[in-house]
């Protein structure tokens, strides 16, 4: 497996990093009547190959190689080199160009060698690929989404030409006066606004640089009657070149991901393959395909992972997606992927089974390969399915990640399982606000407050209708996520939320839930007692970590269905908990106070 210090997640950042240091710290070039900013394509097409070389450092190593010798050329051929040896900038731009492709050229090496490996694995024993997967193409729709994208870009690049064209042609019969800046001022949306006096006339420019005209000097002007531009900065045409880049980088995206897909398509079909006798499992989290050893059992141990389509030899379901992403056509593989999302997204989908299979192909890092295997263990049908994504490894990661890492509802613990972890305590048990849902906590105050402010900032508007419809789910959201609490004695829970802390006694509770954002208590007769947000369920499992918030309903539960468990004294206050509700509101209004002070 590649070194974690080859992992893309640290060339980026590095990458990242420099590069924009390197861009505060380069001069830019002022606009004059000289030297006027207008479009500046090759700098636009260096920025498209540079968003992409980041976007392939992760995805595609060998077109990363190829955009990063573009960008160093073109780095190069602007002076960088001579610039590295004073801007230090400059130097740590290239150290981290060099640290990328150290890191690219060891990931590939390690592809080969795991090539190597899987063909020494595999034996001489090669067979023909099944005529499903003959038949199963790759790319179409990586294609046809480059077509749209690549032609949005070149709308674009119409619209600055036509915007560019009327320029020129204006100016060109237009009288050429040269006048002095009187004043200059920002509007209310942070555009410079310049006041020209020429020819016993003051006119009225905006510009996207005011530094580049300071009170009193001098700049050139068109005008023909009524029409005037400034010479150094003639036009604004940033909206579209941001289109143009978009849709280039998009575009070229997906077609390199199309004619890669398509190349190794090719190259599995080529002639007969090695195959492996493994174990495979569709993950819950997003219907990857997990791939394990054939004595791996009990699937503890994940080797490799990709997504994948069933293949029919009537090539009615042989459409591709990109990376990531189903076509939506009509075809039957299509419409039983979809259903497994719908059910995945529910959280409905019943845990998969391991199953028997076939491997087709060699299972190295972005390889393509394809396998049969039996639809469940007790039917004697067998499918057969295709990579759509490249060939990764299971291990190692940044960030733990397996195939049955999230727990459903058919997987919870039981509860004698739960009980066999808890001892009776005479003093209440606790379960409180923890790390990750005070971070929600803190993020929404963030929103909060920044919402306030900009309100504010605005005035007398309606935008002023948030303060009432938002602000109080915002401060209800915020005080529960950051201090929340139960606490279970011997009479029952006292639930602390935003606003108020209730009692909530043993014989009228019914359940005990949890939802990906909150807790629900169940009552006989009342309305339930809920909290929310209690935390970040989704991150919590993906960084193979117990939600916190579920483990206290599995134990409150456990208290509630085996009272030898509870505890033998009552709560003091103390530790009953307190409602932040009321003094968050008074803390919003002392901030909406300030905010009005400072304007």
């Amino acid at each position: 497996m590649p070194a974690r210090w080859a992992h893309p997640l640290w060339a980026l950042l590095a990458l990242v990093a420099s590069l924009v240091w390197d861009m505060e710290a380069a001069p830019v070039a002022p606009c004059t009547s000289a030297d006027p900013c207008g479009t500046d394509w090759l700098g636009l097409g260096t920025a498209v190959v540079l968003v992409l070389t980041l976007y392939w450092v992760w995805r595609h190593p060998r077109f990363a190689l190829a955009g990063l010798a573009a960008t160093l050329a073109g780095f190069a051929a602007d002076g960088g080199v001579t610039a590295a040896l004073g801007e230090p900038s400059a130097l740590v731009f290239l150290l981290a160009a060099a640290f990328t492709a150290a890191g690219l050229v060891h990931r590939l090496a390690v592809a080969g060698r795991q090539r190597a490996l899987a063909l020494e694995a595999a034996g001489p024993v090669a067979q023909p690929l099944p005529a499903a997967a003959r038949t199963f193409r790759r790319g179409r729709f990586s294609f046809v989404l480059a077509a749209l994208l690549l032609a949005v870009a070149g709308f674009g690049y119409w619209q600055v030409q036509q915007v560019v064209d009327a320029y020129e042609e204006r100016a060109a019969g237009a009288t050429v006066l040269s006048g002095r800046v009187t004043a200059l001022k920002e509007d209310d949306d942070g555009i410079g606004i310049l006041k020209v006096e020429a020819d016993g006339r003051t006119y009225r420019f905006e510009t996207a640089f005011p530094e580049d005209f300071p009170v009193d000097s001098r700049v050139d002007i068109v005008v023909d009657g009524d029409w005037a531009a400034l010479v150094a900065e003639p036009y604004d045409v940033f909206g579209w070149e941001l289109l143009v880049l978009g849709g280039s980088v998009a575009g070229l995206a997906f077609l390199a991901n199309g004619v890669d897909g398509r190349t190794r398509s090719q190259r599995l079909r080529r002639g007969p393959l090695p195959v492996l006798h493994v174990l495979v499992r569709e993950g819950h989290d997003d219907g990857r395909t997990w791939v394990f050893a054939a004595d791996d059992l009990e699937g503890l141990r994940p080797i490799l992972h990709f997504h994948s389509l069933y293949a029919f030899e009537d090539g009615d379901g042989d459409e591709d997606e990109d990376e990531d992403s189903l076509d939506a056509g009509d075809s039957p593989a299509t419409v039983v992927e979809l259903g497994k999302v719908t059910e995945i997204l529910r959280g409905e989908d019943p845990p998969q089974p391991l199953r028997e299979a076939v491997l087709y192909g060699v299972p190295y890092v972005g390889a393509e390969v394809a396998f049969v295997a039996r639809e469940d263990a007790d039917d004697a049908e067998v499918a057969v399915e295709c990579s759509v994504t490249a060939v990764k490894p299971a291990v190692p990661r940044l960030v733990k990640r397996g195939p049955q890492r999230r727990k459903r509802k058919s997987q919870r613990r039981s509860v004698e399982e739960i009980a066999a972890g808890m001892t009776p305590t005479a003093g209440p048990r606790v379960w409180t606000a923890h790390g990750f849902s005070r971070a929600v906590g803190l993020g929404l105050l963030l929103i909060q407050g920044g919402g306030i402010w900009g309100t504010l900032d605005e005035g007398l508007s309606w935008t002023w209708l948030w303060l009432v419809v938002g602000l109080p789910w915002l401060v209800t959201a915020v005080a529960t996520a950051l201090t929340w609490r139960i606490t279970a004695d011997r009479d029952g829970l006292w639930v602390t939320g935003a606003w108020r802390v209730r009692r909530v006694p043993w014989n009228m509770i019914t359940s005990v839930r949890h939802s990906d954002d909150g807790i629900r208590v169940d009552r006989v007769k009342d309305s339930p007692v809920e909290l929310s947000p209690t935390g970040w369920a989704w991150l919590e499992r993906r960084l193979a970590r117990e939600p916190h918030a579920g483990r206290a309903v599995e134990e409150v539960q456990a208290l509630l269905l085996r009272p030898e468990l509870r505890p033998l004294e009552e709560a003091p206050t103390g530790r009953q908990g307190m409602p932040v509700g009321p003094p968050l509101v008074a803390l919003s209004v002392l901030w909406g106070m300030a905010v009005l002070l400072l304007l």
